[in-house]
């Protein structure tokens, strides 16, 4: 593949992972596991010292990646910390490590050998296997090979630390310990040839802001390094060696997009009424006490959707009682006196728990994931009920069951619900919503509503089972399409069927601007969005009219 010339313009067309504009000089970045502990056999006699070198590197491993969950909890992101949690359980596989340690010894070859012979050949399994959180398995065990090599070599550095502030960074792909690393530099935008949606690329990028493109085959090998890139994700292009023209109509639309936010950001704490009066609530999503500060920080008003997922990831066994309560209890302690939506534990299917032995399905977006997961497990739909109760007597709380597709999986909850307080006469009993992620919820919206406060729509999900097209597959991404018509109408059915029932938003659809007004006049009361969206959104609430006229 020939490189362009260092003065040859061109524009390439990609898909949006994160929106905004950047623009910088083009810093390629290659995944080079070269550097590390090179191919060699050893004596039968060195098996054992090889087999302690590996077992060495995973303690000493494990122990780092504890050391930076904690520090990405701090200073990042509760979803990204969550990712590393992962990767601690996976390092205790014990059919990996057995792997290794027989690659070792029959084979005959050194510990670092053993580890890039073995977690190549499960990155290859994983690459290889439909589903794209399947895949994303592959940048895993990659990331951990990486890391492995790097404890048994004596190899410190990262081929990010050269990167400057202000480049565009052109990668093939992002792993999880690079998308930390590149927390730490200010990059104005990243290109990359792989990554969908629901990749760790995609997840950081949006939290932080950061403009990124993916879906440009082959680039690292077409882009001359410092070379000018116009970064433009909203429009879903990146420029190459701009001309002056395409350079100054670039600044325009910086300028302009600056211009809005600052206007946006001035306002970001008043309230949020449509053109025709109509108050509409904007709320943020939250994960740990960083999102919710940053919550309080950016305008929320309230807490439209708290995942408690990260409390049971990486655990050897799940909370108790206490345990939960004490945990939510210090991640909404900034938004103490406003409204706040904790989500019953949204895991089963693609998403296990360690500490559960379950087994695998063949079909996990149609499994047991949600509601039917704690149905399932009942102990654990007990645990955090007590927690969620005991919480009520601090917040103004309102519970939020996941995956609702019958009228019963909600009633199971309110049963469960009504007899915990029952034991405690005094106790102020939330108020119970359902998620609408299907299409068979939104159908039977009257029937649910038997048993509910109110609905909140996940359209990440309602989009992914009413187009049948998984929203982690690259390969079906002409169907995943959230703003479709069809979106719009089973939202507005629902609201048609139930219009006495306060509905919320909380998908991605949300934090888009362009599409409030049609949002508002599916009959939606409040919006949930990642907190750096919350000015953005209200200012779109207010140029919107909540009524088609």
């Amino acid at each position: 593949m020939t490189k362009l010339h260092q003065t040859t313009s061109i524009t390439f067309h990609g898909k949006t992972l994160a929106p905004g504009l950047g623009q910088g000089r083009v810093f390629l970045y290659r995944d080079d596991l070269t550097r590390f502990d090179e191919f060699y056999e050893i004596e039968e006699a060195a098996v054992e010292m090889e087999r302690h070198r590996f077992s060495k590197a995973i303690k000493d491993v494990t122990a780092d990646l504890r050391l930076l969950i904690a520090q990405v909890k701090k200073q990042m992101d509760a979803n990204l910390a969550a990712i590393f949690e992962a990767h601690i359980v996976m390092l205790q596989d014990t059919e990996l490590i057995a792997e290794v340690q027989r690659e070792i010894q029959q084979q005959l070859v050194s510990a670092g050998s053993a580890v890039k012979v073995v977690f190549r050949r499960w990155e290859r399994r994983f690459r290889a296997m439909e589903k794209e959180w399947a895949r994303q398995k592959g940048d895993d065990m990659r990331d951990l090979m990486r890391r492995l090599l790097s404890s048994m070599s004596g190899t410190r550095g990262h081929a990010l630390e050269g990167l400057p502030d202000g480049w565009v960074l052109v990668a093939n792909r992002l792993l999880p310990s690079d998308t930390v690393f590149l927390g730490h530099r200010k990059a104005s935008a990243a290109v990359v040839e792989v990554g969908g949606a629901a990749s760790h690329a995609a997840l950081f990028a949006r939290e932080i802001g950061l403009p990124c493109l993916a879906g440009i085959p082959k680039l690292l090998d077409k882009v001359p390094k410092g070379a000018l890139a116009l970064v433009d994700a909203d429009s879903a292009e990146v420029i190459i060696n701009p001309s002056n023209a395409e350079k100054t109509a670039f600044r325009s639309k910086c300028k302009r997009l600056q211009l809005d936010r600052q206007r946006a950001q001035t306002q970001a704490h008043e309230p949020a009424i449509t053109r025709d009066g109509v108050a509409i609530k904007v709320l943020a999503n939250v994960g740990c006490e960083e999102d919710a500060r940053e919550a309080v920080a950016n305008g929320a008003e309230g807490v439209g959707l708290y995942r408690i997922e990260r409390v049971y990831l990486g655990r050897e066994k799940p909370p108790d009682t206490g345990e939960l309560l004490a945990e939510m209890r210090q991640t909404l302690a900034p938004l103490k006196g406003l409204p706040v939506c904790v989500r019953l534990l949204d895991i089963g299917a693609d998403k296990p728990l360690p500490f559960l032995k379950t087994y695998r399905e063949v079909n996990p977006a149609l499994g047991r994931r949600g509601i039917r997961f704690l149905k399932a497990w009942p102990n654990l739909l007990q645990t955090q009920l007590e927690a969620l109760l005991q919480l009520a007597a601090e917040f103004e709380l309102h519970i939020l069951v996941p995956m609702v597709t019958l009228p019963d999986d909600l009633k199971v909850v309110r049963n469960k619900l009504t007899d915990i307080a029952a034991q405690h006469p005094n106790s102020t009993v939330p108020k119970l919503g359902a998620m609408i992620e299907t299409p068979a919820a939104a159908l039977a919206a009257a029937k649910i509503a038997r048993y509910a406060d109110f609905f909140s729509f996940g359209t990440n999900d309602l989009t992914q089972y009413s187009f049948a097209a998984d929203r982690e597959n690259a390969a079906v991404d002409g169907y995943f399409d959230d703003t479709h018509a069809a979106i719009f109408r089973l939202m507005r059915i629902v609201h048609e069927d139930v219009p006495q029932l306060p509905l919320c938003i909380c998908g991605e659809l949300a934090s888009r601007p362009r599409h409030i007004e049609r949002i508002l006049q599916c009959g939606i009361t409040s919006i949930s969005v990642v907190s750096p969206a919350i000015a953005t959104v209200k200012q779109a609430v207010r140029q919107a009219n909540s009524r088609a006229h």
